[in-house]
């Protein structure tokens, strides 16, 4: 991770493994366990699913390739019409990387400012014209997307939908938990996100096909992470010797997997799951209290959804509004940053093989946009003196 600069008082992220989860995963390693992938694993994908509301989850070694399974199997599947996917110009790097990656035809769509989620006017004449086979959305730092327009044009145009719900657990649009509302989701565990096991990542679907090949991709392209019945099926479809099944490889897959100690650490988050999105929704709605009429700034919101956000995000007027304002929080002890990477469509990863095109809301969040901490641990007395030192920073 990146470490936040010193003398900080209050840092955008700070550690949900806490000092009685370590002494728990101390005492447990001294039992000399079994430590990667194995039974713990499929506990904590059990309890994700459960908590989730989905059918399957497979864990993996980050949501980044949580991201990168989606893609894979949405491409192995043969669901998919053409090789066209619609990416969000704000997102993060590996929201877009596999699409470039993987061979996709990725056509990029600006935000809207309301939500900083997908611009549905503008992602509906892409469908017109492109008629793309999938779309990958992002619930931008926990902010749903407009879900009902989104699943009108699903139903109208039949496209395939990933969510990047990474920094959005345990947010709701009209009730339903993200993550749920496409034939995919991806979620990370990384430190400062909402729950974390160091490192990981889970990917959940409630189409079963999917799950199974999350399953073969996630260690190698084998089939023995499959139920017993689908793989001995497998072998004699295949005509595998016996002596052999256990490493035979039937699809071109990865080694994405994480491991039983990530597991039990995951475990012990699942118990503080519910208590973790409680606190954070509760600083946002508070950060959004106080925001509300200050003309200095712009603030995304979806008056549909309940946000859980990773962290609190806002738009300057300016950028040298913005860049005042970043001074007036490093001299009060306060981390900022910008949102994620900004518009995917300015990074050099992006122009470099698709060109610059200007994606107006986006380039205006590239341009303005802070982020303030959200943590379980932050008070509500904490979020006012954050703000109380935002709010005094004027145009």
């Amino acid at each position: 991770m990146i470490q936040p600069p010193p003398n900080m008082r209050y840092l955008l992220a700070e550690a949900t493994i806490d000092q009685s989860d370590l002494n728990e995963l101390a005492d447990w390693l001294r039992t000399n366990p079994w430590l990667t992938q194995g039974q713990l694993v499929r506990e904590f994908e059990g309890q994700w699913a459960q908590w989730l509301g989905a059918r399957y989850a497979t864990f993996v070694n980050s949501g980044s390739s949580a991201n990168l399974l989606m893609y894979y199997a949405a491409l192995l599947s043969g669901k998919l019409k053409n090789r066209k996917v619609v990416v969000p110009a704000l997102s993060w790097a590996t929201t877009v990387a596999p699409a470039l990656q993987l061979g996709f035809e990725p056509i990029m769509c600006d935000a809207d400012s309301v939500t900083l989620g997908m611009d549905l006017q503008r992602l509906e004449r892409i469908l017109q014209a492109q008629d793309p086979a999938a779309v990958i959305l992002v619930h931008t730092l926990g902010i749903p997307n407009d879900m009902d327009g989104l699943m009108r044009l699903k139903e109208r145009y039949g496209f395939l939908l990933m969510e990047d719900c990474c920094p959005a657990l345990g947010s709701r649009y009209r009730g339903q938990m993200v993550g749920t509302f496409g034939e995919m989701s991806s979620m990370s565990f990384y430190f400062g996100h909402h729950l974390s096991t160091i490192e990981g990542g889970m990917v959940s679907t409630n189409d079963e096909e999917l799950h199974d090949l999350f399953l073969h991709t996630r260690s190698h392209g084998w089939a023995k992470d499959l139920d017993p019945e689908k793989e001995e099926h497998l072998a004699r479809e295949r005509d595998v010797l016996p002596f052999n099944r256990i490493f035979t490889f039937y699809h071109p897959g990865f080694n994405v997997r994480s491991t039983d100690l990530n597991a039990k650490i995951g475990l012990g988050q699942m118990r503080k799951a519910d208590w973790v999105v409680q606190r954070r929704i509760e600083n946002h709605r508070r950060y959004e209290e106080r925001f509300r009429g200050a003309s200095d700034y712009h603030v995304p919101v979806n008056k549909e959804a309940v946000t859980c956000s990773i962290s609190f995000v806002a738009l300057a007027k300016t950028r040298e509004h913005r860049d005042r304002l970043a001074v007036t929080l490093r001299e009060h002890g306060i981390e900022t940053r910008p949102l994620g990477g900004g518009s995917m469509g300015r990074q050099p990863f992006w122009v470099d093989r698709m060109g610059l095109a200007p994606f107006p809301v986006a380039d205006r969040v590239h341009e303005s946009s802070f982020m303030l901490p959200n943590h379980p641990y932050l008070s509500l007395q904490d979020v006012d003196d954050i703000c109380d030192v935002v709010l005094a920073v004027k145009a």
